[in-house]
């Protein structure tokens, strides 16, 4: 039996990373996830909403779950940061006294009510928990042999953990199992639990692409021939800024940045071309030829 969930993909899935989007509905057939996308939802908020209207974000989120609850299915995210503002809104609307009320006053004049039925779950979570990571070996074709993957979490998918709750913060393993369950080789380094430098990149671009640098360094030192990230916002400081994040560590970095559906998709089996690869500034070429050369794709 198919699992089934309300397919949330977010801003960035749809507008600066479209390849996020195509390469999910490239592989989710195959993991056996079968999704409604809610094409009416809005803007989680990242965060930012929240600092200036607290009850209007959650409103928007709530606004999200009611959607999800009327077709009887949990959220799937595919975006880090979307992760960690939808479970934390929904933690608080669970378990905050009054409050869910509240925000359904808010939401009452479109004759929407969230009753907290639902839960935010990332495509990472549900590969590891729901599918399993012996059930993902199974339907590996490709195998990631030979390859050093650095996984970059971001801050959104891990924090706050009394909200999420799905890894440990300091120590998390979900990336690492994946990687190791497409055959690839984790590379063990700090930088994959800090944060890109994404959220300050419009006020301060030289810290945060600092910050970005020193990760992609650091991995490169460990030596990673490739990172993936489950967060967009997180692949766009890496990939997008990466040439400005090599100025400012002095190194040229050279790390292609994979998305984690684009790297479960080349594991898999599936053609690069159906996972919107060319759409990065960072080529990934040089690991597409390594992955796909032993496959004969009919």
């Amino acid at each position: 039996m198919a699992l089934k969930f309300a397919l949330y993909p977010g801003c960035a899935a749809k507008g600066a990373t479209p390849e996020l989007y195509q390469s999910t509905m490239a592989i989710i057939g195959r993991l056996g996830i079968e999704v409604v996308e809610l094409g009416a939802a809005s803007c989680c908020g990242a965060g930012v909403v929240t600092e200036a209207e607290p009850d209007v974000a959650l409103a928007l989120n709530a606004r999200t779950f009611a959607q999800a609850e009327s077709l009887g299915l949990d959220v799937m995210t595919i975006c880090g940061t979307c992760q960690g503002v939808m479970g934390a809104a929904n933690k608080r609307l669970k378990t905050e006294p009054g409050l869910l009320e509240r925000i359904n006053r808010l939401l009452a004049p479109e004759g929407i009510t969230y009753r907290g039925t639902v839960q935010v779950k990332h495509l990472l979570w549900i590969v590891v928990r729901e599918i399993g990571v012996r059930r993902l070996s199974e339907l590996v074709k490709a195998p990631l042999r030979g390859l050093r993957i650095a996984p970059f979490y971001g801050c959104y998918i891990l924090r706050p953990s009394w909200d999420l709750g799905f890894d440990d913060p300091e120590n998390p393993t979900s990336l690492e199992q994946v990687i190791r369950a497409l055959g690839g080789e984790s590379v063990v380094y700090t930088g994959r639990t800090k944060c890109c430098g994404f959220p300050i990149i419009l006020e301060k671009e030289a810290v945060a692409v600092a910050m970005a640098g020193a990760n992609m360094q650091e991995a490169k030192e460990q030596g990673a021939d490739c990172m993936v990230t489950p967060c967009p916002l997180c692949h766009m400081s890496l990939d997008i800024y990466q040439e400005r994040a090599g100025r400012a560590v002095k190194t040229s970095l050279d790390l292609p940045i994979l998305h984690l559906p684009q790297l479960l998709g080349l594991a898999m089996g599936i053609p690069s071309k159906e996972l919107g690869v060319s759409r990065h500034l960072v080529p990934v070429d040089s690991i597409v030829r390594r992955i796909e050369s032993p496959v004969r794709h009919s």
